[in-house]
């Protein structure tokens, strides 16, 4: 004969008859249950909110081309890397000293194994740090003390910040020495040009005077006119050829005079185009000196990596224990466990009684 078997129906009625030890169960599960979570500790965590940011990390091709300047920003690897560093070993260690986990812990001697082991498996238990929906990144620090765990949150965004600057050092170096190069170019460039410029004046005699070419035209004019004048008026051979001198030392490169109409007209566009060159280079140098200026005042200030949208406070209620939350579940557990155990050992009992009534 198959044995009985029981469903949802029959265990009310056993439940019924083993009440009295299930009430035990349920009674004594809620008592020690209460005593404790009353025991335990009040935890507090304290949570810094923060962006990373990146000053180094400018493209150095494009310096030069687009005059890009330092600038933060929150790529993926500056993420990770800013995980990594507030996950890393000598980040707690210096934690660690620094607030002397060690007696706060009660975890032993600083230097024994055993206890630089506990040390950092209770730190390491009791900080995160994640990178939330927001591409931002949350940093908690749980502790019994909640100004404790604030100011350990803190100090951990800081000592992020610093290892994240030193790790960086290099690049942003790289990137002052470029923008020096850029003022340097700039400045030789610039330099280049006013010589240029200033040998155009001399060799075609334009100076950029306000009444140069009106008072070049006015004694072209004068010079002709007496020159006129002298041959009409059957003045001496000698006048007639000191005023065609004068002329042509007016209108002609070879004449002998510095400012002549020749050296004018096939100078003046040169200069100009000279000018121009020189103007322009002269407001990329401006634009380059301050640049460069911007950029170490940046690494001498050590403009921080991180931006911090929220810092760690004290904590105003506990995070944990949740103490009616393990009250109810060790209520709920021992009265299932109960129910199992009774249940198992009915089927016993009718398995045992049908074997030996058979």
């Amino acid at each position: 004969m198959a044995v009985r078997s029981y469903s949802l129906f029959d265990i009310w009625p056993i439940i019924n008859r083993w009440k009295r030890l299930v009430g035990v169960a349920v009674g004594s599960a809620l008592v020690v249950s209460l005593i404790v979570a009353l025991l335990l500790p009040n935890i507090y965590k304290s949570t810094a909110i923060f962006y990373p940011t990146n000053p180094e990390t400018t493209d150095p091709d494009r310096i030069m081309v687009e005059g890009s300047r330092l600038a933060p920003g929150g790529r993926g690897e500056d993420l990770d890397r800013v995980i990594t560093i507030g996950q890393s070993q000598p980040v707690a260690e210096a934690i660690i000293r620094r607030f002397h986990l060690y007696e706060h812990y009660n975890a032993g001697t600083p230097g024994n194994d055993k206890a630089d082991n506990a040390v950092l498996r209770e730190f390491t238990n009791n900080m995160s740090i994640v990178h939330n929906e927001r591409d931002a990144i949350e940093l908690t620090f749980k502790d019994e003390d909640k100004v404790l765990a604030s100011n350990v949150a803190n100090a951990l965004v800081a000592m992020i910040d610093s290892v994240n600057q030193q790790l960086t050092l290099t690049n942003r170096r790289r990137v002052v020495e470029l923008y020096g190069q850029q003022y340097e170019a700039m400045t030789k460039s610039f330099t280049q040009a006013r010589q240029q410029l200033l040998s155009a004046r001399r060799r075609y005699g334009i100076y950029g005077l306000e009444q140069e070419s009106k008072y070049l035209a006015k004694e072209i004019l004068k010079t002709e006119r007496k020159l006129r004048e002298a041959e009409g008026s059957g003045a001496s051979a000698a006048t007639i050829a000191g005023l065609r001198r004068a002329l042509t030392g007016l209108t002609r490169a070879d004449g002998g005079n510095v400012l002549n109409l020749e050296n004018y007209v096939q100078g003046i566009d040169s200069l100009e185009l000279f000018t121009t060159r020189t103007e322009d280079l002269s407001r990329r140098l401006v634009k380059a000196q301050g640049d460069y200026e911007t950029a170490k005042v940046s690494l001498e200030s050590q403009v921080s990596s991180l931006y911090i949208v929220q810092p760690a406070l004290p904590a105003t209620k506990q995070a944990e224990p949740v103490r009616w939350l393990i009250v109810v579940s060790a209520v709920f557990l021992t009265f299932v466990l109960s129910v199992l155990l009774i249940v198992l050992l009915e089927l016993y009992r009718a398995n045992r009684h049908h074997l030996v009534t058979n």
